[in-house]
């Protein structure tokens, strides 16, 4: 019962991490050597990052207002000053349920690791979740919405089961890609098991023109899939079967991460990326009669009696 309370109260209730997390490691895009220290932060306070490396130690709030590029990453600047590839981390935040946390680096560029999410999993679970005085908010979908660009497009539809559902297809000119599709009602279970652990990709042939372009300069196959016309070069191959896909979920929830509350709402996407993702961001945030923001002892996540059960549990 104990076990089950906590879980309730944590639903409920904003949430930080415990303890200070430490790690250090290379930007994809940039090559640079970072260093990051996330450090608990108090309710109401979101996702902040801030840039050590520069004087005044400029601070950057995660939202959608302060997306400056999508480009192969999502991308937050302000007055000049950028933080990049924050979407994996941003994704561990949301998947978990770390509603507030400060994100200190020395560099541009937050770490690849592994190109999956999968170390900021462990280490916010090393250190374990505080539950905070503030009810957690969520963002209600109740009437559609859409972005679209031809045949990519994510369309956010109300959710009949009061939960979060992502129904996700990719669709590649490529053998090893080909049309994948993910389709999961959202859990923590979910996020842990199914979507976390999978890596980023790109196409050995476009390795060269990224470069060129001032990108992929701390790509290996140590941090992303590298798939040429033929093979997987990687020697350990796919964590799952359909790891593309995935993969293309876990970004999508770091850029909507953005919007600034947990979404009750089902998502559809179709061949999305981090440029439409943010394209949803700012719709949802410009259409605000479609959804509702509602506290979270509002959303009824379990039965009439078994709520009132564990709310009169929760305050002894």
């Amino acid at each position: 019962m104990a076990h089950i309370l906590l879980q309730y109260r944590s639903m409920k209730m904003q949430q930080t991490i415990k303890n200070r997390i430490e790690f250090s490691g290379i930007g994809l895009h940039t090559g640079a050597d970072v260093k990051v220290r996330i450090i608990p932060s108090g309710e109401d306070t979101g996702i902040t990052f801030i840039r050590k490396d520069i004087p005044g130690s400029p601070v950057i709030k995660a939202e959608a207002a302060n997306v400056v590029a999508t480009s192969y990453a999502t991308s937050l600047g302000s007055k000049g000053v950028t933080i990049s590839t924050i979407e994996h981390l941003m994704a561990a935040f949301y998947g978990l349920g770390v509603d507030n946390a400060v994100v200190e680096l020395d560099g541009p560029e937050v770490p690849i690791m592994d190109g999956s999410a999968l170390q900021f999993i462990e280490m916010i679970e090393e250190v374990g979740l505080q539950i905070l005085c503030a009810p957690k908010k969520y963002l209600v979908v109740k009437k559609p919405i859409k972005v679209a660009d031809r045949d990519k497009y994510v369309l956010l539809l109300p959710s009949e089961e009061d939960e979060f559902t992502i129904d996700y297809s990719i669709d590649f000119s490529h053998p090893f890609l080909k049309k994948q599709k993910f389709s999961k009602l959202f859990s923590k279970d979910v996020f842990r098991k199914d979507v976390g652990k999978a890596r980023t990709f790109g196409f050995l042939r476009d390795i060269e023109m990224l470069r060129a372009n001032g990108l992929a300069k701390g790509g290996s196959l140590n941090n992303a899939i590298v798939i040429s016309d033929t093979e997987i070069l990687n020697a350990g191959g796919l964590r799952y079967p359909d790891e593309f896909v995935r993969h293309k979920v876990l970004d999508l929830m770091g850029d909507i991460s953005l919007i600034g509350a947990p979404i009750i709402g089902h998502i559809i996407a179709h061949r999305s990326g981090h440029a439409m993702n943010h394209m949803l961001a700012q719709e949802v945030l410009k259409r605000t009669s479609r959804w509702e923001l509602t506290d979270a002892f509002s959303k009824p996540s379990f039965s009439k009696a078994g709520h009132l059960l564990l709310e009169k549990m929760a305050t002894i």
